[in-house]
């Protein structure tokens, strides 16, 4: 019974993870309707839909597989923080990469 409770919170979360990620990818989609400010094209949208999908399945698995509040908290923020560093320097190239067109 255990079993099939964790397979539901799972297929849950997961269910989660793509809608949101899907609500937050329909935000620049939408604003293009709008405005000339946003100029996205389709592999702004691949790129970042993978960046978000990859982020909320790592963040899954770390809620998966980690007991503990506070490796869950430091792995949580060490995620969350690479995301942030690689949409930067994909946006406006702090880093000044490569793969930020530097």
């Amino acid at each position: 019974m255990k079993n099939q409770e964790i397979s539901n919170s799972s297929k849950l979360r997961i269910y989660i993870i793509l809608v949101v990620t899907a609500v937050i990818l329909s935000i620049p989609l939408i604003a293009m309707q709008f405005t000339n400010e946003v100029k996205w094209g389709l592999f702004d949208f691949v790129v970042a839909g993978t960046l978000l999908l990859t982020t909320g399945l790592a963040i899954e698995l770390v809620i998966r597989n980690v007991k503990t509040s506070t490796a869950r908290a430091v792995l949580f923020f060490i995620i969350l923080l690479v995301l942030f560093l690689v949409w930067a320097e994909l946006a406006v190239g702090i880093f000044g990469s490569p793969i930020a067109g530097s």
